[in-house]
């Protein structure tokens, strides 16, 4: 095992007598969906850190490939460090978040659990759904029947921002590329992949502010939002967050990397006067517990 890897098997390396056959199971999957095992990785050309023109310019060309079956990208040797981090983000792989993020996941599904917290499981904001597989992988080794993971996503890429109702995404450019649009049918694919295609998945399909508020959920014990956007993040608070139980978890991704997600949490948690302290997960993510 890598000594980057944030895992509860390399925490006991040394002692590995002592390591279940669900943390083996979950670490593998966990290193299996970010790609982590992998030592060199095709990688998207990233339009984040370059000038507005040169984005839009970027998104037309690769726009055009995508309509062929192409993508622009690189190959790049691995870097462990960067991909636990999900700095690293491979094109193959069914999500991004790396392995830190998804190790907050398993400790926070695992906690709601042991302490009874009422609720079922969202994410909101999926792309290739290798979050959500996890949340249904961990629910399954720990034998819990009575929770639904719901994946909520328009399964065509981020809107267009609405600037006009929205005016903090003016910099916000991720519906401009390709392979943020990824359908349905893929996602679904990807979870009957690893066999945690079932009763218990249940798919929202269309824009949050369309499909959030009137989604048959009673509880949520997890609430993961990976909406990016101000728009996005704050459709999802406003139609979710009463939805989440005492003492269920609030996992924001992208909070350091995105000032717009940034922002609309803040004013969210502002505007509600919530002041459950929250903590950084890793470079992007936090995670805050709600109280009652």
């Amino acid at each position: 095992m890598h000594p980057e890897a944030p895992t509860r098997g390399h925490d006991r390396a040394d002692r590995l007598t002592s390591v279940t056959p669900a943390d083996m199971y979950l670490d593998l999957l966990a290193r299996t969906l970010t790609r982590y095992q992998m030592d060199s990785v095709h990688k998207p050309l990233d339009p984040f850190t370059r000038k507005p023109w040169v984005r839009s310019a970027y998104g037309f060309v690769d726009r055009t490939l995508a309509r062929r079956g192409f993508q622009l990208v690189k190959r790049v040797q691995h870097d462990y460090s960067m991909r636990a981090l999900g700095a690293d983000v491979p094109i193959d792989a069914e999500t991004g978040i790396g392995l830190s993020r998804l190790e907050n996941l398993r400790e926070s599904i695992e906690t709601v659990m042991a302490d009874d917290v009422r609720g079922d499981l969202l994410e909101a904001g999926v792309l290739r759904g290798g979050a959500s597989i996890y949340m249904r992988a961990v629910l399954a080794v720990h034998g819990d029947s009575s929770r639904t993971v719901w994946v909520a996503d328009s399964f065509e890429g981020p809107p267009t921002p609405d600037l006009e109702e929205f005016p903090q995404d003016a910099d916000m450019f991720l519906h401009l590329i390709p392979a943020m649009a990824v359908s349905v049918d893929e996602v679904q694919r990807n979870f009957a992949r690893y066999g945690m295609l079932d009763d218990r998945v249940r798919f929202l399909k269309g824009w949050f502010k369309d499909t959030l508020v009137d989604a048959p959920i009673t509880n949520l014990s997890i609430l993961r939002l990976d909406g990016d956007s101000y728009e996005a993040t704050t459709q999802i608070f406003d139609a979710l967050y009463d939805k989440v139980s005492p003492g269920g978890f609030v996992i924001v991704d992208d909070y350091l990397r995105f000032s717009e997600c940034k922002q609309a949490t803040d004013d969210f948690r502002d505007k509600y006067d919530i002041t459950e302290p929250f903590s950084e997960i890793d470079l992007d993510g936090i995670v805050w517990r709600k109280g009652s």
